[in-house]
């Protein structure tokens, strides 16, 4: 009985200096406190550990905080930018599996049009060719415009330090 007294004073120590504690614990701890001289004693040891440690100074890099928040900063647009190209890579495969599936039959159409009013081999041909280019036109454009984006947005950062 006596063990687990002393046990749960010293659960309550600990906890009365990280957590907090109720109110009848708190009662009952200081009335444990003045009759266990050894629980006292650690209640004391503990407290005077812990001024020990808030006196204590750590010295750091004066750009520790500015280099955290640019490390956080980049992994959160990094995380941002991640499901959107999932989603171009997607698409892409999406697309070049249409054009593959269909490009037989781009082809007669352009061909029956383009015999029909009389153009040049040539000209429904290279309108085939930029049918098939459009979806990687569409992604070179998108890129250089995110690329766009992030060189400007380097610049602003390298303003804001």
């Amino acid at each position: 009985m006596n063990q687990e007294r002393h046990a749960r004073a010293e659960d309550l120590i600990a906890q009365e200096r990280v957590e907090g504690i109720s109110t009848a614990d708190e009662l009952w701890l200081r009335q444990h406190l003045a009759d266990c001289a050894s629980c006292a004693a650690r209640a004391s040891a503990t407290e005077q550990a812990i001024r020990s440690l808030r006196g204590i100074s750590v010295s750091l890099p004066k750009t520790l905080a500015n280099r955290t928040q640019f490390r956080v900063r980049m992994r959160a647009q990094q995380l941002r930018g991640e499901p959107r190209w999932r989603m171009v890579y997607a698409a892409c495969g999406i697309s070049w599996a249409f054009g593959a599936a269909t490009a037989p039959y781009i082809w007669r159409v352009l061909e029956w049009t383009g015999h029909r009013m009389g153009l040049p081999n040539i000209i429904w041909e290279l309108g085939f060719g930029l049918w098939w280019a459009l979806p990687a036109a569409v992604v070179a454009v998108i890129m250089l415009m995110e690329n766009a984006g992030r060189s400007s947005e380097s610049v602003w950062k390298r303003q804001e330090n």
